[in-house]
């Protein structure tokens, strides 16, 4: 298990993972941050460009806050920073 530090902004005009500020990853989600839903997008962007399942990825900490820190299973930390860095196709 890996922990990923995340900032995220939400209500953005599209889904993306902006780059690196540091040791945080910077995520833009089209979905406000109201009932869950910013958290919800960002669960599934971080799956997909992981490519592993979303019951992989859970909030450790700042569920309600803008910086997050996820718990990141079944993926080593170079992994994790490998696969977020990849281009996008």
């Amino acid at each position: 298990m890996s922990l990923l530090k995340v900032k995220v902004v939400p209500g953005s005009s599209r889904n993306q993972i902006a780059g690196w500020l540091g040791e945080s990853l910077k995520i833009r989600v089209m979905a406000n941050p109201e009932k869950g839903k910013a958290n919800d997008a960002l669960v599934s962007l971080l799956a997909d460009t992981l490519r592993i399942p979303k019951q992989d990825v859970t909030i450790s900490s700042g569920a309600s806050s803008p910086r997050k820190v996820f718990k990141i299973s079944g993926l080593s930390d170079p992994e994790i920073k490998s696969r977020l860095s990849e281009p996008d196709d």
